[in-house]
């Protein structure tokens, strides 16, 4: 059998990365049925860069839907659903560019395993844009916890991921009151019926976030819904993927309790960041081999801050699911589990 493919784009002000990524689409060796592109509610030159590409001759013309105001991307991929024809729908990112094989190695592997209904990728290691030592621990980071992922899972990021049309007829689309969040929630309804498998066989170089300030927001804002995440899923009996070991998790905590006692007991402190460093030394040597040992010190500074992000927006989030007002959090999941 052979699936035709509709490769769904969402797009907001995403003029700097779309025209890398829907080259990436028409570089495929296994060629898209059907490109849409999403814009919802850009105000920069997305919906110009669509309607240009590609060449006639490197496969069907980009099919172009506007949304206007902003929704968010739930009610984006939705829309694409909608309009898509493919046997399977491809969602990938517009700050996302595929490997060449990527789409034809999804495939392969719904193709083999008819109880599969979503493959889904891994981050490349190395940014779609190089911007600096941030983007370069985040996108290392977010390769090596999905790479150690790697195989059946219950959890499913619609980043870079295949999925049977079936899937959408059978549980529906997309929670459109999520911005955040709407992979995991999706993913709760999909894990109970259909196969879901984390390959790294699908592979896209992303181009992340590349300032400090706006990565711990953006961690601590994540972090909000954690705990009510992680409850949900114990209720349910699943175990969702994690971007982060439990030790990882615990030393970072430890080394923060302590370090009000650093002055008259700074041996505390050291112990724990020397904890953390161990508890992470798989992630540090990835980070050697990729960037040089010098880039190693930085890169453990930077994930301990992000623990540290993590760690204050769980709690926040834990407090706020005490509160009457709040509860309906709980309703919600992370996009990154502890």
């Amino acid at each position: 059998m052979t699936f035709s493919v509709s490769v769904v784009i969402p797009a907001h002000n995403a003029a700097r990365t779309l025209a890398a990524c829907l080259d990436s689409v028409y570089a495929q060796t296994h060629p898209p049925h059907q490109v849409i592109v999403v814009d919802d509610g850009s105000t920069d030159a997305t919906a110009r860069i669509a309607e240009g590409r590609p060449h006639p001759a490197q496969g069907p013309p980009c099919t172009l839907i506007r949304q206007w105001p902003n929704r968010g991307v739930s009610a984006a991929r939705n829309a694409g659903i909608a309009a898509a024809t493919g046997d399977v729908v491809f969602f990938l990112d517009s700050d996302e560019a595929l490997t060449s094989d990527s789409v034809a190695n999804a495939l392969e592997i719904l193709e083999k395993d008819p109880e599969c209904g979503c493959v889904h990728g891994v981050i490349a290691p190395e940014p779609l844009f190089d911007d600096g030592p941030v983007e370069r621990y985040r996108v290392l980071h977010a390769h090596w916890w999905r790479v150690r992922g790697a195989g059946v899972v219950e959890t499913a990021f619609f980043a870079q991921a295949a999925v049977r049309r079936e899937v959408f007829e059978r549980i529906g689309g997309f929670d459109e009151g999520l911005r955040d969040s709407e992979d995991l929630e999706l993913s709760d309804r999909l894990a109970p019926h259909y196969r879901i498998v984390l390959t790294d066989r699908v592979i896209a170089r992303h181009d992340e976030v590349d300032r400090l300030g706006p990565l711990l927001a953006e961690t601590y804002r994540r972090a909000l819904v954690l705990v009510p995440a992680l409850a949900s899923a114990r209720r349910g009996g699943r175990r969702n993927l994690t971007a982060n070991s439990p030790a990882s998790v615990v030393t970072a905590a430890f080394t923060l309790a302590a370090l009000p006692l650093a002055r008259r007991r700074p041996a505390l402190p050291a112990a724990g960041l020397a904890a953390f460093c161990a508890a992470n030394a798989g992630l540090l040597r990835f980070a050697a081999r990729q960037h040089g040992p010098a880039f190693v010190p930085y890169a453990a500074g930077v994930h301990f801050l992000v623990i540290g992000s993590l760690l204050t927006g769980a709690g926040v989030g834990a407090l706020r699911m005490l509160l009457p007002g709040d509860r309906a959090a709980g309703r919600r999941t992370a996009g990154e589990r502890a």
